[in-house]
């Protein structure tokens, strides 16, 4: 299980309620609840945590690769 560095942690925040984060195995968890009451999570895949709102995520898996670069220069 990647550990998120605590410096990371320290700056990350929920994009819905705005509270920090904590790291609870694999996923990131909101310190507050978010509007369903119910504290928010996020995934962390290859070490990277995904902060998306819990209503963009099926777009966001099924969204194809090459969108996910739109507007990144490329290497070379």
């Amino acid at each position: 299980m990647p550990k998120i560095s605590p410096e990371l942690l320290s700056v990350l925040r929920c994009p819905v309620t705005g509270s920090p984060l904590l790291q609870e195995g694999e996923e990131l968890v909101t310190t507050t609840a978010g509007p369903s009451g119910e504290k928010l999570r996020y995934a962390i895949e290859d070490g990277i945590p995904l902060l998306l709102p819990p209503e963009l995520l099926p777009a966001a898996a099924a969204a194809p690769a090459f969108q996910h670069d739109a507007g990144q220069p490329a290497a070379g």
